[in-house]
């Protein structure tokens, strides 16, 4: 594994690389006292699996050398090293893997690397849903298709409330804005509650669908998605949002407006 640690005090700088190496033996770390100078290594090729940084820096403070790391090597992982609590959420906010307060231990390093080994958590290891960018869903890593587009926007809805019940006059208000209720609307809602329950079944995953009298909801709990793990506050999550979600439906504005308060 390559390391590099840049802080700009000396003495700290050293305390952090010792603490780095007792964690990960036979790591490769190298030390910057000069953000430019790291910088510039990585500009020049090197390319560091993790990036531990100081965010009160002179010249380029950490935040924006982390943004410039990563906007060369993407797959850097970044951890701040700092005695300033009050940034966990800015460092967060540009997709930082850790943070750790000073002065950084062996087993506080070890953790962090640990958590950066760890595989994504998987509420269910089946049923895998993607809201940032565009919706899909996924059952055991295939995309699940449906016959009808409004029945995939059906279950976005279902998705993007939570597990909160909704009924029939909401469905239809959403689904389709444009057209009053009326008969005609309630029986195409009802073909797609149909197909959608016919969909997951057999896919052998329709017990994420909840059905009463006239309420409809998602079992949240049978669900590994990248929404629900960034309002749990999952690093892995937060990296992955970009700005975008579920971008082929208009109602989801008032969800992404929600994140962007949150990031």
């Amino acid at each position: 594994m390559k390391i590099i640690a840049v802080d700009d005090e000396p003495l700290v700088l050293d305390v952090l690389i010792k603490a780095i190496r007792e964690a990960e033996a036979g790591c490769e770390v190298q030390g910057f006292v000069r953000s430019r100078e790291a910088l510039a290594a990585v500009q020049d090729g090197l390319r560091p699996d993790v990036a531990f940084l100081d965010i009160e820096m002179a010249g380029i403070n950490g935040l924006e050398l982390a943004m410039k790391i990563r906007a060369i090597s993407n797959n850097t992982k970044i951890i701040f090293v700092t005695g300033y609590p009050q940034y966990a959420l800015d460092a967060y906010s540009i997709h930082a893997r850790g943070y750790l307060l000073k002065p950084a231990t062996p087993e506080h390093v070890r953790g962090e690397l640990n958590e950066l080994k760890r595989p994504p958590l998987h509420v269910n290891g089946r049923i895998r849903v993607q809201t940032f960018g565009n919706f899909e869903i996924f059952v055991d890593d295939r995309p699940l298709h449906f016959n009808l587009s409004k029945t995939k926007e059906l279950l976005a809805y279902l998705v993007d409330r939570r597990g909160a019940a909704v009924n029939t006059g909401e469905l239809c208000a959403v689904l389709w804005e444009q057209r009053p209720d009326s008969l005609s609307v309630r029986s195409h809602l009802r073909t797609l509650i149909s197909d959608l329950s016919r969909t997951l079944s057999l896919a052998d995953a329709g017990d994420i669908l909840i059905k009463r009298r006239n309420s409809f909801a998602i079992d949240c709990e049978k669900l590994d998605c990248d929404l629900y793990g960034f309002l749990r506050q999952e690093p892995d999550a937060i990296n992955t949002y970009m700005g975008e979600y579920m971008m082929q439906y208009t109602w989801a504005e008032m969800t992404l407006g929600e994140l962007e308060r949150q990031k």
